[in-house]
């Protein structure tokens, strides 16, 4: 291990500064086409530093794959100092998918594979998904902020729609223990979508303007288990809290998920979303998905819906739901009731 400190201001600079414990970045305009990457030795300090005016990391524009910026390492302690990630994503939107459209979209933007801290970092107008989170080993993520506003009014090449889209806040995808806590995602899809893992921990984060707080979509082979999603605040949003299995998924689990203490608002399509025919949409169910102990409980969980919207819609595949599932921490109001096709949900009344 080496104890130096090494200064990174352009990625000439990376090599070097990587052979140190401290690595401290100054602001600097990465190269279009290039990524920003950082493979750490176990146990560095990161460090966004201000020189002169400039603190902020921007991103040149071309199209091609991403990712924008990875990092590697263990045991690492990686402080933004609120500094800024900008991804110039007006460059790449085109109010259509990820994997489509006018433009290659590179993708994620941020990609996390660490353990320790990543705290105090801003991203601004992300291309299309921000952060995909892999870690193997206990990482905690805290008081971010993603801010793809922008990307709420159309373009003129958005048909009318908004011209930012697939611009999820987390990916996650891991079976190490992950908290996201005090941050804000202002969005255009998923809040967080946590697509596998275990032992995780989303809370007093603030959500708006996207698809909600996400389980999903699961695929094939996949366990999700022991997830605490608490004390979110989500508003202006497609739904608050959505589990998505796909139709032809197999031998795949979600289990003990906990919702409590959260409050919703402003949702436009459902309130709460389980729904086993992904990408369809209460569709024919699969049931190759086992879901168990999918509990609102504890602190209250308040969500207001819009006028017409769905409060409630559970689709189940044939046998593949089970066990008994307190919601008697879920709190409705407005909307209008949906259909719930699994018996096994107590303290929860859909009129």
């Amino acid at each position: 291990m080496a104890a130096c400190t090494g200064t990174i201001s352009s990625l000439a600079d990376v090599a070097a500064a990587v052979a140190c414990t401290t690595v401290n970045i100054n602001g600097f305009t990465v190269p279009a086409g290039s990524t920003f990457t950082l493979n750490l030795l176990a146990g560095t300090t990161v460090n966004l530093r201000k020189t002169r005016v400039v603190g902020d990391i921007t991103f040149g524009t071309k199209n091609w794959a991403g990712p924008l910026f990875a990092i590697n390492g263990a045991s690492v302690t990686f402080n933004g100092n609120g500094h800024t990630f900008d991804g110039n994503g007006a460059f790449y939107w085109d109010g259509l998918g990820s994997g489509t459209g006018a433009s290659t979209k590179p993708r994620p933007m941020m990609k996390v594979k660490i353990s320790g801290f990543f705290s105090n970092v801003n991203v601004l107008n992300s291309p299309a998904q921000v952060y995909s989170i892999d870690n193997v080993a206990p990482l905690v993520i805290s008081q971010l902020t993603i801010d793809n506003t922008a990307g709420d009014a159309p373009n003129s090449i958005s048909n009318g729609q908004p011209a930012a889209r697939n611009t999820d806040g987390f990916d996650v995808g891991i079976q190490a223990p992950l908290t996201i806590q005090s941050s804000t995602i202002k969005n255009q899809d998923d809040c967080i979508a946590i697509n596998d893992g275990s032992n995780i921990l989303f809370t007093n984060n603030t959500c708006c303007g996207g698809h909600g707080i996400s389980i999903g979509s699961i695929d094939s082979g996949v366990v999700v288990s022991n997830i605490t999603i608490t004390n979110n605040v989500v508003t202006n949003s497609a739904q608050a809290f959505r589990i998505k299995t796909e139709a032809t998924a197999t031998g795949s689990s979600v289990s003990g998920v906990t919702y409590s203490g959260n409050r919703a608002s402003g949702l436009t399509s459902f309130g709460v979303i389980i729904d086993q025919s992904y990408p369809s949409t209460l569709g024919t169910p699969g049931s190759g998905v086992a879901i168990s102990d999918i509990d609102f409980s504890g602190g209250a969980n308040t969500v207001a819906i819009n006028s017409g919207v769905t409060r409630v819609a559970v689709n189940c595949g044939s046998g593949s739901c089970s066990g008994s599932w307190d919601w008697s921490a879920l709190t409705m109001r407005g909307g209008v009731a949906g259909e719930i096709n699994y018996a096994g949900i107590t303290g929860f009344t859909n009129p």
